[in-house]
């Protein structure tokens, strides 16, 4: 009678043992899918962003000269940078996400020398009278540093890097008030519905 039940109980053990196996490798994957991604990028933060965009659209398709138009959306510009940075610090702090090491350092690497680039050829185009190829620049590059940065963190967020470059790649062969529109559609609407779809499936 003793000799059965230590049979079985040797024989239940290796099942326990494998699940338990099994449970451990599980919880080691998603902590490395989660330590190689950067989640702490906004989902209603850059809702938000997309909305002030799609207001900038507006009012700087009512501008009358080149100097005006660009004003408008430099100003857009900072108010998104601050959006964006404000809310993407939240984020991390919230999720306990480092910012700048790991994923985080990363994705920042991908992103920023794009925008910096951006900013240059801003100053550039407008010195040489080229307004109307800065909506197309900024779409493109935009996307290019998010594609990149993008890679470091949600599937969704280079995708929409990419989307970004396609409005980008149209704008540049556009009148200036085709490159406005693109651009409200670009940084808001694609900016919007991106914005939710992260905040749904990765939250805020």
């Amino acid at each position: 009678m003793f000799r059965d039940r230590s049979v079985r109980s040797h024989l239940a053990r290796p099942p326990v043992l494998r699940d338990r196996a099994i449970e451990n490798l599980r919880f080691i994957r998603e902590t490395m899918e989660r330590s190689a991604s950067f989640t702490a990028v906004p989902g209603w933060g850059g809702a938000a962003m997309g909305i002030t965009a799609l207001g900038a659209a507006i009012v700087a398709s009512r501008q009358t000269t080149p100097g005006a138009w660009l004003v408008t959306w430099l100003i857009e510009a900072a108010v998104a940078t601050a959006i964006g940075a404000w809310t993407l610090g939240r984020k991390a702090l919230a999720g306990r996400v480092p910012l700048f090491s790991g994923s985080g350092r990363r994705f920042t690497l991908g992103l920023c020398p794009p925008l910096f680039a951006g900013a240059l050829l801003t100053v550039v185009l407008y010195r040489a009278g080229l307004v109307s190829i800065l909506p197309g620049v900024w779409l493109l590059l935009y996307g290019a540093g998010v594609a990149t940065g993008g890679a470091f963190s949600v599937r969704i967020v280079p995708v929409m890097g990419l989307c970004f470059m396609a409005a980008g790649a149209v704008a540049l062969f556009s009148p200036l008030a085709w490159g406005n529109w693109l651009m409200g559609a670009g940084f808001g609407g694609l900016q919007i519905i991106c914005g939710i779809i992260i905040a749904r499936r990765y939250g805020g």
